[in-house]
């Protein structure tokens, strides 16, 4: 079965220390305003399991994923002086995908291919 979904989730995955988790989680705020203004980012947020953060994101297309990533260049800067990036997925058909694994390589993502589904 094949999909006519474009769209690409990211889930990123970070350590935070402990000392440094108050500060990570006023950052997701910021992460959260910065990322509310990108017209083809579908849904953001973050939530957490003790000192352990994820990022739940998605975009209509690897066009604006990867458009995502350039709005928020400073903060995910800010972020990994914080916490370790512990996990990186990227969820999205072969299409939209083969258009993220050169952009994406020096995270070492795992790639996960979205082969049937929907979305409303």
């Amino acid at each position: 079965m094949t999909t006519l979904d474009k769209c690409c989730s990211i889930a990123p995955y970070f350590t935070v220390g402990e000392d440094n988790l108050a500060t990570f989680k006023q950052l997701g705020e910021r992460f959260v305003e910065s990322s509310r203004a990108e017209p083809k980012c579908l849904y953001y947020g973050y939530s957490f399991n003790g000192n352990l953060a994820h990022c739940r994101e998605g975009y209509a297309d690897a066009e604006s994923l990867l458009a995502h990533l350039v709005n928020v260049g400073p903060l995910l800067q800010e972020a990994l002086q914080l916490a370790e990036l512990t996990r990186l997925e990227i969820h999205g058909p072969e299409s939209e995908l083969e258009k993220l694994r050169a952009p994406l390589a020096a995270f070492n993502p795992e790639f996960f291919t979205l082969e049937c589904g929907f979305r409303r």
